[in-house]
């Protein structure tokens, strides 16, 4: 019969090794876990607009590209994003956009399409409205 101490072996270094690195990628991904969860701000969605280039002339149609940037955490969806050129005081076109979705922190690109120069007038772009998902 055998003695159940002699059952008993030590553990090799590789054994040793491999334990203390399985052991610190688990500490490591327990810590970044946690550390989200607490820093996690649940932010409502903070969309803005950025002009992101000048205007181009290209067959007597004036493009005005923009940029949408959703700064805030939560996601946006149906975001409508609206465009006002006012000339001589009158609103003289409109443009209407929608990004179906725009996660926090996603950007998107676009661009409005006028038939007169919205450099001699008053353009206006604006996040209008988003619903939460």
């Amino acid at each position: 019969m055998k003695n159940q101490d002699n059952q008993h072996e030590e553990r090799s270094l590789a054994e040793w090794l491999t334990f203390t690195a399985a052991s610190f990628i688990l500490t490591v991904i327990i810590g970044l876990v946690g550390f989200t969860w607490l820093n996690d701000k649940n932010q409502p969605p903070i969309v803005s607009i950025i002009n992101k280039q000048r205007t181009r002339q290209i067959n007597g149609q004036f493009y005005v590209p923009f940029e949408v940037i959703n700064k805030g955490g939560d996601t946006a969806e149906s975001v409508q994003i609206m465009a006002e050129l006012e000339i001589n005081g009158k609103v003289t076109e409109t443009g209407e956009q929608q990004i179906d979705f725009l996660s926090g922190g996603e950007t998107e690109e676009g661009a409005f399409v006028f038939n007169q120069d919205p450099n001699k007038g008053k353009l206006t772009i604006r996040v209008a409205s988003y619903k939460l998902p």
